[in-house]
């Protein structure tokens, strides 16, 4: 799987309370899961590995892991915890619950676990801030059922409550991967308006306005997006500029000044360089 593809989807959402002692038993999920440790204490083994987890214990397992749980036999552990693909895998026609979880490792049918990430995930890691993460996991609490008639527009708000879930859990468990900024994120929206509504804005404008040096902003530009601010940019315009050659009667001239290029040859040039192609001989083919 991809970043193309990329588009996490929950089926079940709870709080788990473990009585004292109590094993989840091995089990394999088909999709994958992500455990907080609201209170108590307990064990977590998976792939021959032993884990003490307590509150703020954050955990991840990727779909297909065998693994288990044991309480606490004095403070047992809660859970907070999500079951979800990393696209959505349609499993209907085999389960009659949506969140599937085999006992029996011969028994599991490999060609329906979920897709893996592209990049590793931390296994365990400690939240900073417990209450923050209590509250972005309640807000898409969902049963496990199949999605119905009755229950589609809930579900709508339940996925969206996950997507900004799924943000917040990604920034913090991947700041050593070649994750896009969080800074830099919200700088392209502002950045792709501009270019929309506007002339272009010199480059100082926006690094100032994030409090980072020129160099330092080039960095993590070049790291959040594969390319300098310069040539998003230009890759934008020139992005919107091929439709408009495909799809409009707009002269080159027009399409030029429409998208801020300094002058209809250095569209041209630039067209060509990017493209293989002039804007001209584009349109024709």
């Amino acid at each position: 799987m991809n970043f193309s593809s990329l588009h996490p989807y929950v089926y079940l959402a709870t709080r788990y309370p473990f009585a004292k002692g109590q094993s989840s038993s091995e089990r394999i999920c088909y999709m994958s899961s992500i455990y907080l440790v609201s209170e108590g204490y307990g064990t977590l083994i998976t792939d021959g590995r032993t884990c003490s987890v307590g509150p703020g214990t954050l955990a991840y397992l990727p779909a297909g892991q065998i693994h288990e749980w044991i309480a606490d036999p004095l403070e047992p552990m809660v859970h907070l915890c999500c079951y979800f693909d990393w696209q959505f895998v349609e499993r209907e026609a085999n389960f009659a619950w949506a969140c599937p979880i085999c006992y029996e490792p011969e028994q599991l049918q490999q060609a329906l676990v979920g897709p893996a990430f592209p990049y590793p995930i931390p296994e365990t890691a400690k939240v900073d801030s417990l209450s923050v993460w209590t509250d972005l996991f309640q807000n898409f609490y969902k049963s496990g059922e199949y999605i119905n008639e009755q229950t589609f527009m809930r579900n709508l708000t339940i996925q969206r409550n996950f997507q900004t879930f799924m943000d917040y859990f990604l920034h913090n468990m991947l700041k050593d991967q070649p994750i896009p900024d969080r800074r830099i994120i919200q700088l392209l929206e502002r950045m792709e308006q501009d270019l929309l509504h506007d002339t272009p804005k010199p480059l100082e404008v926006y690094y100032e306005s994030l409090n980072l040096s020129r160099g330092h902003f080039f960095d993590i530009f070049r790291k959040s997006t594969g390319c300098s601010p310069i040539q998003y940019m230009n890759r934008f315009r020139l992005g919107r500029a091929k439709e408009d050659l495909l799809h409009t009667h707009l002269s080159i001239t027009e399409i030029s000044e429409k998208y801020h290029f300094s002058s209809v040859h250095y569209f041209s040039r630039l067209f060509h360089r990017q493209i293989g192609q002039t804007p001209r001989e584009f349109r024709l083919r």
